[in-house]
């Protein structure tokens, strides 16, 4: 099974990217499989509204409530994907994190109880990310320097000069982390998804 997490601040467009993602992550699955992409949702509270909006797009969705499942709920994380893993066994798993987890520790948990090898995937959001830079500086590092791709959302919403800084901000928490800009609203490219799981395709 391979382990993906997307995590990301809050209204970086997580699940509109994770929409084309999980798509993709169909196509390129063995068509033979009954599961292919299970999304285990992290959601803050007790109604899982993004999930219903998943669900409705046909794909398999379990719930993590509580929060953040990096400190508080990591054993909820581990039972859920552990089920998931003797019931469904799909080839691709996909951990949405809420937008004020860190994924890093997530893949911890999920290598120290279960020995899973995980891919962190951080979303950022270029319209925000001036705002947000300082006053969230030790989330956003928190979630940035464990990722293994940083890829920059909602390009539309900004110009080149922008762009640029908030790479040199992005590469000043991780120097070496691979980054792409992407809008999630239009058709992202299928080599930006490859450049995700590549490591497994």
């Amino acid at each position: 099974m391979n382990t993906i997490i997307l995590g990301g601040f809050l209204g970086s467009g997580k699940t509109t990217t994770l929409m084309q993602f999980a798509r993709y992550l169909v196509d390129i699955s063995d068509p033979d499989l009954e599961y292919k992409v299970v999304i285990l949702e992290n959601e803050v509270g007790k109604i899982g509204i993004d999930d219903q909006y998943l669900r409705n797009s046909g794909f398999t969705v379990n719930n993590l409530f509580a929060g953040c499942a990096c400190c508080t709920v990591s054993s909820e994380l581990i039972t859920s994907v552990g089920e998931i893993v003797r019931t469904m066994t799909p080839e691709w798993l996909v951990v949405e994190t809420t937008g004020i987890a860190y994924p890093g520790l997530m893949r911890e948990n999920l290598q120290n109880a279960l020995h899973l090898e995980s891919r962190v995937c951080v979303l950022t959001d270029a319209s925000r990310w001036a705002r947000l830079r300082i006053p969230m500086e030790a989330l956003l590092q928190g979630q940035i320097e464990c990722a293994d791709i940083v890829l920059i959302n909602k390009i539309d919403l900004s110009d080149d000069e922008s762009l640029e800084r908030i790479e040199a901000d992005i590469h000043g928490f991780n120097a070496d982390v691979p980054i792409v800009r992407i809008s999630a609203l239009s058709e992202v490219p299928n080599e930006v998804w490859h450049s995700i799981v590549g490591v497994w395709k």
